[in-house]
């Protein structure tokens, strides 16, 4: 799971433009949105990763090799099944999509077998949901504020708990790769 806001989409693309087609984990990632118009995040990203990318969908089990962009105007929230489902809920931190019920929800799904990842962001959504995710005993990762292009959100991070690596993009690319490697 890896979430931001402003400065997300080069953060993003930093880390998984370098990601092989054979990329056995499913990766979800939520960037804040306008509530109100339709979003080319996901033809943007596939344009540029050798992974498939598509906006996640209701209903829709998570597969490997597949990165899953959440769609704006919903919460996105993975079920126990491993589903997505959406939701129309209030805003969270002036959030929806957020970050906390995307990382709480998938907390509670996968426990310890889930890898959360903060970056570069405005405000502080994210924070207590990446500190859900440490309690269920999942991997958490906070985007070294000094490499953020918007520190808040991993300054909030590390306010609330510490999580397990604290990294610039460069060395979270090669965590992400090293994390394909592992049973899971």
């Amino acid at each position: 799971m890896l979430g931001g806001s402003a400065g997300g989409v080069t953060a993003l693309l930093c880390l998984l433009e370098t990601l092989p087609a054979d990329y056995r984990l499913p990766v979800v990632m939520l960037l804040h949105l306008p509530d109100d118009r339709h979003s080319e995040l996901a033809q943007v990203f596939q344009r540029r990763l050798a992974l498939r990318v598509k906006e996640a969908e209701g209903g829709e089990t998570l597969q490997p090799a597949c990165v899953y962009v959440a769609p704006p105007g919903y919460h996105l929230l993975i079920e126990q099944d491993r589903s997505f489902s959406l939701s129309r809920e209030a805003p969270q931190h002036h959030s929806r999509p957020s970050i906390d019920v995307l990382f709480e929800s998938a907390a509670d799904a996968y426990g310890a077998a889930l890898a959360a990842v903060l970056l570069t962001g405005a405000n502080q959504d994210g924070a207590a949901g990446l500190a859900a995710v440490k309690a269920r005993g999942g991997l958490t990762i906070v985007q070294d504020p000094t490499d953020a292009q918007v520190p808040t959100m991993p300054e909030a991070a590390l306010a609330l708990h510490t999580p397990d690596y604290v990294l610039a993009l460069p060395d979270l690319r090669a965590l992400l790769k090293e994390l394909d490697k592992s049973p899971c």
